[in-house]
């Protein structure tokens, strides 16, 4: 495992839905994290001004007093909260009874994780990436994690493949994390890295590969995946909960239906192949950089769209984005991205890691 700069940095990691969301494999970390750590809203980015709310629409919900209200896709930031009169130190909250929570490597909870969970914006994304410094800032975060994730043309019975970029030596060289050659549209992710960045603020870019031909339906092995290099990169240990029997039944899933499908094994064979030689030759920053100008370009063709069985996801709607045109990799002739950064999710799930 490497070792983090300082002991008990203040980490800050963040995820939005939308393109860089392939498998909804960042928010549900996000989501996962947030029921560990019972994390309380400390600071709301109001939606007005960067949400296209036809893309995001508010929703309206009854409160607890019966009264109809709308809630609106801000950008939260959830963490611990320092009651007056407790020292920095002090149990923020009741750890709970079975144990579950995110722990050091010396079994002692961590108390100083903090998440920024949201929808990816439509529009004036300078001055949303200079909300979130300032954010940084005032919560005086010693690191930034941003997650990412995306369809490439990766076989789902091999390991996720995750890359990890940053723009600072000193953080590369303590991590082992490559520095970025990609050149081409960005999304929301890479504006705020380069802002923090700008700041002085150290992050990381933590992106897992997600097969394209499940693309309809939500990926728990790529979400295991980015839990699984957030532990070595930070040196905790975060309880899996029921991700990993979600994993094995998506698994379970696409290799019934791919056994039915002689046209479909055989892909899947030949991206086995590929990805054999790719991981012999040890994966880098020019082979993610490759996947993203393929995917930037029109993402990888295939025969047909796959329709796997919601594997035990705890997020209602998650197959919402099966109907979506935009991620439909089987047009003859790739298209350009619709917008600067790629493909728009067209998703209406809450933006809060907590939800449902």
């Amino acid at each position: 495992m490497s070792t983090p700069s300082a002991p008990h940095s203040r980490v800050l990691i963040v995820a939005f839905q939308g393109w860089s969301d392939a498998g909804d494999a960042t928010t549900e970390v996000l989501q996962h994290l947030a029921g560990l750590i019972d994390a309380e809203v400390l600071h709301e980015i109001g939606a007005e001004g960067y949400v296209d709310f036809q893309v995001h629409r508010p929703k309206v919900l009854f409160d607890e007093s019966g009264k109809r209200v709308l809630e609106w896709p801000d950008t939260r930031l959830f963490g611990p909260v320092q009651r007056p009169g407790e020292s920095s130190d002090a149990v923020v909250s009741p750890e709970p009874a079975d144990g579950e929570t995110v722990r050091r490597i010396d079994g002692s909870p961590v108390r100083d994780l903090f998440l920024l969970a949201g929808v990816e914006p439509a529009r004036d994304w300078q001055n949303f990436a200079d909300e979130i410094v300032e954010l940084v800032d005032v919560w005086a975060i010693d690191l930034v994690i941003i997650l990412g994730s995306m369809f490439s043309d990766a076989p789902h019975t091999r390991p996720i493949v995750t890359t990890v970029t940053s723009e600072h030596e000193a953080r590369r060289d303590a991590v082992g994390a490559v520095r970025s050659t990609y050149e081409g549209p960005a999304g929301i992710s890479t504006v705020i890295d380069l802002a923090l960045a700008e700041a002085g603020i150290e992050t990381l870019s933590l992106w897992a590969q997600v097969p394209h031909y499940v693309h309809s339906t939500p990926s728990p092995k790529a979400s295991l995946a980015l839990l699984d290099k957030l532990e070595e990169l930070l040196d905790i240990v975060i309880p899996r909960g029921e991700l990993l029997v979600q994993a094995n039944e998506w698994e379970a899933n696409i290799n019934r239906i791919a056994d039915a499908d002689e046209d479909m094994s055989r892909y899947i064979r030949r991206l086995e192949e590929s990805r054999d030689e790719e991981l012999a030759a040890e994966t880098t920053g020019d082979a993610i950089a490759l996947e993203f100008e393929k995917f930037l370009k029109g993402g990888p063709r295939f025969a047909r769209d796959v329709e796997v069985p919601d594997a035990g996801s705890r997020r209602s709607g998650a197959s919402d984005s099966a109907a979506d045109p935009e991620h439909d990799t089987d047009r003859e002739t790739p298209g350009s991205p619709e917008t600067p950064d790629g493909p728009a999710d067209r998703r209406d799930d809450d933006s809060g890691p907590g939800s449902a």
